[in-house]
């Protein structure tokens, strides 16, 4: 998936067997949907050598999931890039999000999954204490924007610091330029991290589509350097 994930697990923790099983799980995805490799079921789908209907499982279910967010993100969101066909923008934070239910499946009543910046959160690091996580400045390397703070969550960042102008924002065929990174906040990575994508390639219209999605919470950085956040994202917060 062209980042590095990271587990930090907590007490009681799960079984090396089970942490590797997952992992391996992760590369068979990484495998799966790569758009790298001519080998992948994506690659081969895009090419129009593989049906839909003969693709795995998971390829389906992704592709689906990609379809209903860019119907909630009015087409904001899509797989369907000039480039061919990527769900990149789904396959991360679904990947992450399924990862961490293997783990609690297995036992686990505390982890932080992180891959590439995006993370989902089970319980606490510690007996009392909520999980902080912070938000990277998009101009000031090593800096933080803001903080947040809290358990059971869902938290992704789509930004313009690392790769540059990369997202486009499909209704228009441009890249998006309007913020330089929005961070979402939510239950489920899934919808989280394909959200952020949207929301980065709505620039302006951005804030008042968060306002309106139940139990989603956003912070955002302006390519202008400003910041704004819509009303409930967690405290801890220390952006404007």
């Amino acid at each position: 998936m062209g980042t590095v994930f990271s587990f930090d697990i907590r007490a009681p923790g799960v079984s090396p067997n089970l942490l590797q099983a997952v992992v391996d799980w992760l590369h068979r995805m990484d495998a799966l949907f790569s758009t790298y490799r001519r080998d992948s079921e994506i690659c081969r789908l895009d090419r129009g050598s593989l049906r839909l209907e003969d693709c795995r499982a998971e390829v389906r279910e992704v592709l689906k999931l990609c379809e209903q967010a860019g119907r909630d993100s009015g087409g904001y969101f899509s797989a369907r890039l000039p480039g061919g066909l990527d769900p990149s923008g789904m396959v991360k934070g679904w990947a992450i999000e399924r990862a961490s239910d293997m783990l609690r499946d297995g036992g686990s009543t505390s982890h932080a999954l992180n891959g590439g910046g995006d993370i989902q959160l089970l319980g606490r690091p510690d007996p009392g204490r909520p999980w902080t996580i912070g938000i990277a400045d998009p101009f000031r390397r090593g800096a933080l924007a803001a903080t947040i703070t809290g358990t059971d969550m869902a938290i992704a960042t789509s930004s313009t610091a690392e790769r540059g102008l990369h997202v486009i924002n499909p209704n228009s065929g441009e890249p998006a330029s309007t913020l330089a990174s929005i961070t979402l906040v939510g239950e489920h990575l899934t919808t989280v991290d394909a959200y952020a994508t949207a929301a980065l390639a709505m620039g302006d219209r951005a804030r008042a589509w968060v306002t309106r999605l139940p139990g989603i919470e956003a912070f955002a950085v302006t390519a202008a350097g400003e910041s704004w956040r819509t009303p409930n994202f967690p405290a801890g917060a220390t952006g404007a």
